[in-house]
């Protein structure tokens, strides 16, 4: 593995041995001195193009456990800001001496165009980029499910688990990824939105869609349910154009405390982050014993160490 920038095509090996590496790289994280000497002199560049404390924090902190030498770079207020292209910005990072970087981009397929490039010499990382996928998040997403309702066990993938993902699909790259991640794992992946947050072509998914969340509820035997951020930030009108209001979004599609206790006891609440209570969950769903909302942001760091570790450092450690 040169680089991560998709989990669509990712082989199931592959998967499971990140989703393996992220559980030894978890217990590491329960010692009194969490970090390793696995990176050191290495250098991962954080190239962040689009806003996103939560994702950036936890690459920082993936690297630094690691011993990384860790650089943020932010367009805001930077060159780009004032005219300077992605490919510019690649070989200046370069020059720095960049083992790995870590981008986030509001275009999507920029990762891919990074690494396929010439650009640079380093290891590339999709953070997220535009609509298209973010795969350190289905991968931590992979990583709690398994956890959860697998028992963790190494080499195992999700094969016979439910899992459903509500609500703006459309412009969620996390559902995409989560889709040919979770599918490929051997979960049944249900998509539940309405039919305007359907993108086109969700046809050659490798999933079954359904636009009513009580339908979703009486019909399936959910092991997980992972609601949406609905992003207005994408769309033109505040949202308009997509549902009626953020009030009949909520009454058709909000995960409450009733469609909550519908639930099989076993199923577990998720959600990718940042949530938007009250809008697309309640407070009393966010907070519930069954959600691992926050246990998924911990998750986080040791899948994307474990990330790091395979791409800068597997084949030496394996040699």
């Amino acid at each position: 593995m040169k680089h991560l920038l998709t989990t669509r095509g990712l082989p199931r090996d592959e998967a499971i041995r990140i989703l393996d590496t992220a559980g030894e790289m978890a217990k590491t994280q329960e010692r009194e001195i969490r970090k390793l000497p696995t990176l050191r002199g290495k250098t991962v560049i954080n190239l962040f193009f689009e806003d996103s404390t939560r994702t950036r924090i936890s690459f920082e902190a993936a690297a630094k456990r690691l011993s990384a030498d860790v650089i943020n770079f932010s367009a805001k207020g930077s060159s780009v800001a004032k005219g300077e292209s992605l490919k510019d910005t690649a070989q200046t990072l370069q020059a720095m001496g960049a083992d790995g970087v870590v981008i986030r981009h509001w275009a999507s397929g920029a990762a891919e165009r990074l690494a396929t490039s010439g650009w640079t010499r380093g290891a590339v990382v999709n953070a997220g980029d535009g609509t298209h996928e973010h795969p350190t998040q289905a991968l931590l997403d992979a990583y709690t499910i398994r956890r959860h309702l697998a028992d963790g066990e190494p080499g195992v993938g999700l094969d016979g688990l439910t899992v459903a993902i509500v609500g703006d699909i459309l412009h969620s790259r996390v559902a995409r990824s989560d889709a040919w991640l979770l599918t490929t794992l051997g979960a049944r992946v249900v998509l539940v939105a309405p039919p305007t947050l359907v993108p086109l072509g969700v046809e050659t998914w490798p999933v079954e869609v359904v636009h009513s969340l009580d339908a979703a509820l009486e019909t399936y035997d959910l092991d997980a349910i992972m609601m949406l951020r609905i992003q207005l930030e994408r769309m033109t009108g505040g949202g308009a154009a997509f549902f009626p209001s953020p009030a009949e979004y909520t009454r058709l599609y909000g995960l409450d405390g009733t469609r909550l206790a519908r639930l099989p006891k076993r199923t577990i609440v998720m959600h990718p982050g940042p949530m938007n209570r009250g809008l697309e969950i309640s407070a009393e769903a966010a907070d519930s014993p069954r959600s691992v909302v926050v246990e998924q942001v911990a998750n986080g760091v040791s899948v994307r160490m474990a990330v790091l570790y395979l791409l800068l450092a597997g084949e030496e450690a394996a040699s």
